[in-house]
């Protein structure tokens, strides 16, 4: 068979030309998602300096409901450095899979780890250390094993999805038990653990993914000319105005959660909770898992569970963590009172 022989049969075969199509879109999607665990990895560090810096010069802590931190240029450098991230974030839910793109912000732990030994003095130990190469296993398998292909590509379809009562339900239960945190639970306990504001924040986030996606779909299903037609202009604002609220509320609500605790218990609870919620949403929605065989669902799940132990083995075994606050605040950027 001559070279122009076998690229005719190639070009005739049906398939190939979507399958390439899809796989550049998965390694693009890819991409996206590390560097913004980069970039967010950083921003939370960043925060945290600022967050110390402004404790030592008496301004009201965020964790007691202060604001002071909006008029501090690094905190804002770390909410850039964060909002680029979740604009790259962003664009890899267009190209990947939730399930792919959700669990690789492990990453940012790792990231968060590193610069937190050098920046805010939690120096690693050696199971700190292996937490690292753990977090970069666990990564690595979901990428592996993980579907490379997104299953739904009709706006239409996504809507529907949302109309279903098991996914009604659980919308139910994530709006009380957020109104639960803000009215009861964050006010008597959100200052004495961890994981109360962090449910609030990964449960709303989960929501923010989704309209991520929504937003994702419509723009590759419709034209610009029904974008803006009356039906879909104003659902899609609906969901953006919705997205940027829930955006607003996490960021408040993590600003307090890091004024609090260590940022190295603060980003691995906040990744488990909110990876959970996550996957938990994209299963009812996307249904990404059905097109994956058995050996691949069982290697996803054990690269979710080989991550989610590194980023605790990553948050336990540290050492001098109780001296950051007088390091970070004394040694980088201090305040000129």
């Amino acid at each position: 068979m001559t070279y122009l022989q076998y690229s005719n049969t190639m070009e005739d075969e049906p398939g190939i030309s979507e399958r390439i199509s899809k796989n550049t879109d998965f390694y693009i999607g890819l991409l996206l998602a590390v560097c913004s665990s980069l970039f967010i990895g950083t921003s939370f560090i960043i925060k945290k300096i600022s967050l110390t810096r402004l404790s030592r010069i008496g301004a009201l802590r965020a964790g007691a409901g202060g604001f002071g931190y909006l008029k501090d240029w690094f905190w804002w450098l770390g909410i850039s450095a964060m909002g680029f991230g979740e604009l790259l974030n962003f664009a890899a839910y267009g190209f990947a899979p939730a399930s792919v793109v959700t669990p690789l912000g492990a990453l940012s732990v790792l990231v968060s780890a590193v610069l937190a030994s050098r920046f805010l003095n939690e120096k690693l130990t050696i199971l700190g250390k292996l937490g690292c190469l753990l977090c970069i296993l666990g990564s690595t398998i979901i990428v592996i094993h993980a579907p490379k292909e997104e299953p739904m590509e009709n706006f239409n379809l996504f809507l529907s999805r949302l109309q279903e009562p098991a996914f009604a339900r659980y919308m139910i239960c994530i709006v009380v038990l957020c109104c639960a945190i803000l009215c009861y639970l964050g006010p008597r306990y959100g200052s004495r653990y961890v994981f109360v504001y962090i449910t609030l924040c990964s449960a709303i986030g989960g929501i923010t993914v989704m309209a991520c996606k929504a937003i994702g779909l419509a723009l590759k299903s419709y034209s610009v000319s029904s974008l803006l037609s009356y039906p879909t202009f104003w659902l899609l604002s609906t969901i953006l105005l919705t997205m940027c609220a829930c955006v607003c509320v996490q960021i408040s609500y993590l600003n307090r959660t890091l004024d609090l605790f260590n940022a190295s218990v603060v980003t691995p609870t906040y990744y488990v909770f909110f990876t959970s919620f996550v996957i938990a949403e994209s299963v009812m929605l996307f249904r990404e898992w059905e097109r994956m065989t058995p050996g691949d669902m069982t290697g996803a799940l054990c690269g979710f569970v080989v991550t989610v132990v590194a980023v605790f083995v990553l948050s336990t075994f540290k050492e001098g963590q109780q001296q950051q606050r007088h390091f970070a605040a004394n040694t980088y950027f201090p305040v000129k009172s």
